[in-house]
């Protein structure tokens, strides 16, 4: 019986990487799950305040002008109360942002402080707050993410990797859009797409979107009309329309900074910001009840060509400043929705204006609003590839990709040649400076295992066969009986022992240790340590103190290389500059 226990072992224990993509498949289906909950909590919220369940424009066509204003500024006021008192829930614990808790944490999420900020969206949002829904959907899906991997006892390396496959799961049930999702975080948070990371990333990603299609009604985003390229001469316009979105991006993100600042200037207690936030947003609904929500049903009109060109001039300026309030005001959210509805409406008044002017340049405006959605959002995310994919996964539309590349291409470039912060760089510039905590374990002690599975030179063969059936490896290492490290035993070695009870009954630690496995030191660095498995088969190596032989943990390989993956993303996002865990 415990030859064929061990058998089974042996034979399908998952590798650690299998074990990664494990563990990323079910944090894509809890982020799911999560971003799901958020969803019915807004949906819920906006029926106690509007007294309908249609969508948040709609509603707002439906009340009194009166209620137009009120409900924004309830909605803020409440929801800067729900940050003010929730305070006390979560004083002390760590930051929030997930971005922060990938790069230059330990991939630990505080809940109790995630669920208070998501609570204070979610009434931001369903009150009217001109902001998108995917930022606490991200948030709540990368804080399931950190739990499993807490509960499960991951590496800090592979906590944040299994972070950041919440994140991806966060955008794919957001959006509908798996690989949008995963290049998200691949190309924005990690700076890679080396398959050690875009392969959790990616199952993670669709994990997430299978259970938001089997548990809702989930759907292609944006239904588009048929686009062709009627001729050569199209291209031309799309290239100036990529300039436009390239010049307008920076400016749109420098306007929700200023709002921000001019805010903050005021001194106000966080309800009464808040408040304030809503009220402009209320007054401006009054009158444009467009500026409402994240502009999603504004975008599906203009992408049915419901909307005059005058009115959706108005609602531009008007959307323009009711984010930059909302934003500006502290209000919990993302800006990547209504980023879309800028470039949207950009690329559908300069296709306009084109048609106008030059009919054969701009057959069909509409086809400009769905190029503009994509180049603006590279513009503003410096993500032209996360950008151009994410575009053709809400549309379905292959018949854009090739204006839509070009005129991202050149927005980036555009955009990048004005400033070099984008939507989210100057927020994580901002975290490494006030954490310059190292980023990476400089040494093999930061980063190995204490828990190593280890017998005693003494233990019979029972003692060590259920050991092996306990340990994830096929090593296990053996001690004295001060913990002085004296060797290894792989589970090939105990095999000729399986089918002989009479021998194995007799067998000790002592006669099958082997002393020719390599070990590491904790001081060692980690490219020492790449240089050991390089020379040695296995998975995991003994980490044991030069001085005094004590065995004091493990190195696992899948960690090494998570580790120095992180590394490689860090050097380009610095600019190939030294990585903050080398500097002191």
């Amino acid at each position: 019986m415990l030859r064929w226990r061990l058998w089974i072992v042996e034979k399908l224990s998952p590798s650690p990487w299998q074990e990664t993509l494990a563990y990323a498949a079910i944090a894509g289906v809890l982020g799911a799950l999560a971003a799901l909950l958020f969803r019915e909590g807004v949906s819920l919220i906006h029926i106690l305040l509007t007294s309908t369940d249609e969508g948040i424009v709609d509603s707002f066509r439906e009340l009194e002008p009166w209620q137009r204003l009120a409900v924004p500024t309830v909605g803020g006021l409440i929801a800067g109360f729900v940050l003010l008192f929730g305070r006390r829930l979560h004083k002390g614990e760590s930051s929030t942002d997930y971005m922060e808790a990938i790069l230059i944490g330990s991939g630990k999420l505080p809940v109790r402080a995630s669920l208070v900020k998501s609570t204070a969206a979610m009434f931001t949002i369903a009150s009217g707050g001109s902001i998108g829904r995917e930022g606490p959907m991200v948030q709540l899906s990368a804080v399931a993410a950190s739990w499993l991997g807490r509960w499960r006892k991951l590496s800090a390396p592979q906590l944040r990797l299994l972070v950041a496959c919440g994140g991806a799961s966060g955008i794919a049930s957001a959006y509908n859009a798996p690989i949008a999702g995963s290049f998200f975080v691949a190309e924005i948070i990690l700076g890679t797409i080396a398959m050690e990371s875009l392969g959790p990333l990616a199952v993670a990603a669709v994990a997430a979107t299978l259970t938001v299609r089997t548990v809702s009604d989930a759907h292609t985003l944006y239904t588009v009309p048929a686009f062709t390229l009627h001729s050569l001469w199209e291209i031309g316009p799309f290239l100036v329309l990529g300039a436009l979105a390239g010049l307008v991006a920076p400016w749109f993100l420098r306007s929700l900074r200023a709002a921000e600042k001019l805010f903050a200037a005021t001194n106000l207690p966080i309800p009464l910001r808040l408040a304030l936030g809503g009220l402009v947003v209320g007054g401006l609904a009054v009158w444009v009840p467009e500026v409402c929500g994240n502009g999603y049903s504004v975008v599906v009109a203009i992408l049915n060509g419901h909307l005059l060109w005058q009115a959706l001039l108005l609602v531009l300026i008007c959307k323009w400043v009711a984010t930059a309030a909302t934003f500006g005001s502290g209000a919990q959210g993302g800006v990547f929705t209504p980023t879309l509805f800028v470039g949207a409406t950009l690329g559908y008044l300069f296709g306009y204006g084109v048609h106008a002017v030059w009919p054969q340049g701009a057959a069909d405006p509409r086809a400009f609003a769905l190029v503009g959605m994509g180049a603006l959002l590279a513009a503003a995310s410096h993500a032209p590839v996360m950008a151009i994919i994410m575009l053709f996964e809400m549309t379905l539309s292959y018949d854009i990709i090739m204006p839509l590349m070009l005129c991202s291409v050149v927005a980036y470039y555009t955009a990048r040649g004005i400033e070099d912060n984008s939507l989210y760089s100057e927020a994580l510039k901002k975290k490494a400076a006030e954490e310059p905590k190292p980023v990476l374990p400089g040494t093999v002690a930061d980063l190995a295992r204490k828990q190593a599975s280890e017998v005693f030179r003494t233990a019979r063969f029972d003692v060590i066969a259920k050991e092996f059936l306990q340990s994830r490896h096929e090593e296990i290492y053996v001690t004295f009986a001060d913990g002085r490290y004296a060797g290894a035993i792989s589970l090939h070695d105990i095999k000729p022992h399986l089918s002989d009870a009479a021998v194995a009954a007799h067998v000790i630690a002592e006669d099958l240790l082997r002393e020719d496995i390599p070990k590491i030191a904790p001081q060692a660095t980690l490219a020492e340590a790449l240089r050991v498995f390089a020379l040695h088969p296995g998975q995991t190596l003994p980490v044991v103190d030069p001085e005094t032989s004590l065995l004091t943990g493990i190195l696992i390989k899948n960690d090494l290389l998570l580790a120095l993956l992180e590394e490689r993303g860090a050097g380009k996002r610095t600019g190939g500059t030294t990585p903050a865990w080398k500097t002191k």
